[in-house]
């Protein structure tokens, strides 16, 4: 008995649980979405400290990389080497956009939490009715094939000049250090002839490539909790509704659970509305960048030698999935959404009352404007945008390569 009591609440999940990988990753970089409410002011103003400090030493490098984008851009015999350096611009764009965006919307993004968290089922009977176990594994499998790519592409960018250069001077017999950068930023003095000026440099490009990373796959890694637990209230309505047999109850209780459910229904929409309205317009600056993101890497993968291949190649899957990650969330957003209106038809209605009909045929109608993340001037977010978006790639990559080869 005492085993059993362990086991059910071993299994029991909070809403914390969904949103600790997010929240925890973020603190890594000085963001903490709850600041206000941590009690411990050294500490909030430490992690604010250390949040500001790394984003202006991460922009700093930023205006390196344009600058020496727009040295070798002007002449067609180094515009691959402009090339090699615009994705890490567009990449840096998009984390900037990413995490601007987050800090505008900070306020409403915690109270979309809370409101969230107010929904969330508490009780054994209740999470396995709504299949809590399933989604935060289903969403912890994606978070982290996610973000270990991610990762992966500012790791190797950062790291691999240092550990060839080691390889090569420790272990190959190489009479010098070669003293390289993992991207290509112009400085505004020496940054290679003096040792300890090369590895201050270093470290400081390697920690602001960590910043890019983490606020690019964070605010992601938000999007994806908070559409993954509307998903799991709108399949619960779905399931619940269509399972639901009106001859077995009387009719007060019929039209008294229609009436919760349109309550629940809507808060659930209008939740996935607020969604909506705190991270649109960022996607439709992260569609944008991706897709110039996509278009410049590839390029790189066409044109470059064997080593930067590799590295680009990392870099174009991490766009990609990411793309399409953000596409599969607002399709499964739609779809969830959506099932509520066929469930509601498929149910056992014909012995119930006319009010009851009535009151299910305004759940059929509402059902058929599905929730969805609507970036201005793109359709709702489903994989119809992902092969927007990829099209949009290869129409700048058809154009760039005709530049370059013509």
């Amino acid at each position: 008995m005492l085993f059993g009591k362990k086991k059910e609440k071993r299994e029991l999940r909070t809403f914390e649980d969904l949103t600790r990988f997010p929240m925890a990753f973020y603190k890594t970089i000085g963001e903490d979405l709850y600041s206000e409410r941590d009690k411990n002011l050294v500490r909030r103003y430490l992690l604010r400290f250390y949040l500001v400090m790394g984003f202006l030493n991460f922009n700093a490098y930023v205006v390196g990389e344009i600058a020496y984008f727009i040295v070798h851009i002007t002449s067609t015999t180094t515009l691959l080497e402009a090339t090699a350096v615009a994705p890490c611009i567009g990449f840096s764009f998009m984390a900037d956009f990413k995490q601007f965006g987050l800090t505008v919307n900070r306020g409403r993004l915690v109270q979309l939490l809370d409101d969230l968290k107010a929904l969330f089922p508490t009780t054994p009977e209740t999470q396995k009715a709504y299949n809590v176990q399933y989604y935060q594994r289903h969403m912890n499998q994606v978070m982290t094939l996610f973000t270990i790519l991610c990762m992966t592409y500012t790791s190797s960018f950062s790291f691999y000049p240092a550990i060839k250069s080691t390889i090569k001077y420790y272990f190959l017999g190489s009479e010098i250090f070669e003293r390289n950068y993992g991207f290509h930023i112009y400085f505004p003095y020496d940054a290679e002839t003096d040792l300890t000026v090369y590895w201050f440099s270093y470290w400081g490009l390697a920690h602001c490539a960590y910043v890019a990373g983490v606020s690019y796959v964070c605010v992601d890694l938000l999007l994806i909790t908070t559409i993954t637990q509307l998903t799991m209230h709108f399949s619960y309505m779905a399931d619940t509704l269509e399972a639901y047999d009106g001859d077995e109850h009387t009719e007060e209780e019929n039209v008294k659970y229609l009436q919760d459910l349109v309550v629940y229904h809507a808060r659930a929409l209008d939740l996935s509305e607020e969604v909506n309205s705190i991270f649109s317009f960022t996607i439709l600056w992260n569609f944008i960048a991706a897709s110039l993101v996509i278009c410049f890497a590839g390029f790189q993968i066409t044109a470059s030698n064997v080593e930067d291949i590799v590295l680009y190649f990392i870099f174009f899957s991490a766009s990609l999935v990411q793309v399409f990650v953000v596409c599969y969330y607002g399709d499964e957003m739609i779809s969830s959404s959506s099932r509520i209106g066929h469930a509601a038809f498929n149910q056992n209605w014909l012995p119930c009352s006319t009010q009851y009909k009535m009151i299910l045929k305004y759940i059929i109608m509402r059902s058929q404007k599905p929730a969805s993340i609507r970036p201005p001037t793109f359709p709702p977010i489903s994989f119809n945008t992902f092969m927007k978006v990829i099209s949009m790639s290869y129409q700048f990559f058809a154009l760039l390569r005709t530049t370059y080869y013509g």
